[in-house]
């Protein structure tokens, strides 16, 4: 058990010095195209991999912009985490765009519009909320 949570504390760590890095170490103008947020860190048993989901607000081609700029700098990011986490090794860092938030707000949407469509057709039960305008 003790193992499980320092994989977990390594992630933690991994998160935050990561979203730091995003802000303050990483030149390449490519990852400052859109407003990037680090969603959820995952990291192996044996801490040697790590996944790091990534949220990108704006366009894809901007989203793609990002991406390649993050792949750019795995290789800092990974010496970075190195020397800040006093790892003997860092995990080898792989990024995956995350749709969560985007899916979650065009379901929101949808449900926003399906309230409204009841509305108007009088569908609406008595004593029920519709959700806010999205």
């Amino acid at each position: 058990m003790a193992q499980g949570r320092r994989v977990e504390r390594v992630a933690a760590l991994i998160r935050k010095e990561t979203s730091e890095l995003l802000i303050n170490g990483i030149r390449d103008e490519r990852v400052h195209q859109g407003m990037v947020s680090i969603t959820e860190v995952e990291v192996s048993g044996d801490l040697q991999h790590c996944r790091i989901f990534v949220s990108v607000f704006g366009e894809q081609a901007q989203k793609d912009e990002v991406m390649e700029g993050l792949e750019a700098a795995r290789g800092f990011l990974r010496g970075e985490l190195g020397r800040r986490l006093q790892m003997r090794r860092a995990p080898e860092i792989v990024f995956k765009l995350d749709l969560g938030i985007e899916k979650g707000t065009t379901v929101l949407h949808l449900l926003g519009e399906l309230g409204r469509d009841r509305e108007e057709r009088g569908d609406v039960p008595e004593g029920t909320d519709l959700p806010d305008n999205p």
